[in-house]
């Protein structure tokens, strides 16, 4: 459960939302993040455990508290980084399409 809060509070959306957006099955939506997501995803994980060491949740509701302020952390920095490039970050680009993407374009070379 924590991670759900934790995924839909830096990205906007649930797991499954995300995956769908990815197009994926069962695939790993980790496996399955560009650079930024996953440095955003990790951003959120690392807060939300730093969080947890402060305030040590006792119980289930606790916990999504923590998730939650975790999560919002990567997720402001998300959004800082959507205003100044105008770009979104979450996106339906999975990391295995970019490296058949780059394999592609070298053999043109």
């Amino acid at each position: 459960m924590k991670f759900l809060c934790v995924t839909k509070a830096w990205s906007g959306m649930t797991v499954r939302e995300y995956k769908n957006l990815k197009d994926l099955k069962k695939e790993s939506l980790r496996d399955n993040m560009t650079n930024m997501e996953l440095v955003l995803n990790m951003l959120a994980e690392v807060s939300t455990t730093a969080i947890s060491k402060k305030d040590n949740p006792k119980n289930i509701d606790e916990s999504r508290i923590v998730a939650r302020k975790g999560g919002t952390i990567a997720g402001n920095a998300r959004k800082e980084l959507e205003k100044e490039t105008g770009e979104p970050v979450v996106s339906k680009d999975n990391f295995l399409g970019l490296t058949e993407k780059k394999k592609l374009g070298s053999n043109k070379k």
